[in-house]
């Protein structure tokens, strides 16, 4: 029996409910109530010191056998444990692998954080943002919407060519909230702006519902 402990609008666990999604597993999504600290409790902090979500947990007869955290390492277990459907190119391509993996580590700590910040400022009142923070935030989008771009040039569906990866579960999170906050993409930028309807219509996606 798999477990995650999670928070619904955490783009790391939601990246990893998508791969839960594509490989098909069954899992019990257990509650971690960001908004009341509940990432301190206790009980929490024996899965997680850390007290960061997600974190899987597997058990077998009520007792656990793995604690698994952070969305990445969860992610690449996930993929040596439960190997098909892929969502890493095949195991002989380390450089292609590899690409997809740094694609993932940028989302992480440079999009995901950035594109947060840019949906927090633009919800304040226009009176009350933060220019230098905004401009900022908005610059980093805008290297990351460039990057994509050209990650995609020449025909490619998703970031791994025709395979949908753990860099597209990593991306699609904040790309669509983005989108559903009001935050246009490029008009310049046909790629990635197919590509973010594409990321609407997966159903592995659509499971998230609200962003």
């Amino acid at each position: 029996m798999l477990k995650l402990y999670d928070y619904p609008q955490c783009p790391y666990g939601q990246k990893t409910r998508i791969v839960l999604a594509e490989k098909q597993l069954d899992y019990e999504f257990e509650l971690v109530d960001l908004r009341n600290n509940g990432q301190h409790s206790p009980e929490f902090a024996m899965l997680n010191p850390l007290h960061k979500v997600p974190v899987l947990v597997e058990e077998y007869d009520g007792e656990i056998e793995m604690v698994v955290q952070d969305s990445t390492i969860i992610n690449e277990y996930l993929e040596d444990e439960y190997p098909e459907p892929a969502l890493l190119p095949r195991a002989d391509d380390s450089a292609a692998r590899a690409r997809i993996r740094e694609l993932e580590d940028h989302a992480d700590q440079l999009f995901v954080l950035a594109a947060g910040t840019l949906i927090a400022e633009h919800a304040k009142p226009a009176e009350t943002r933060d220019p230098e923070r905004l401009r900022r935030a908005k610059e980093e989008v805008d290297k990351t919407f460039r990057r994509l771009e050209d990650e995609l040039e020449g025909g490619r569906i998703w970031l791994g060519g025709d395979q949908f990866t753990i860099a597209d579960a990593a991306f699609a999170p904040r790309l669509l909230l983005l989108s559903q906050r009001g935050v246009e993409l490029p008009a310049s930028m046909p790629q990635l702006r197919g590509y973010v309807d594409r990321l609407s219509k997966r159903e592995s996606i659509r499971r998230l519902g609200a962003f």
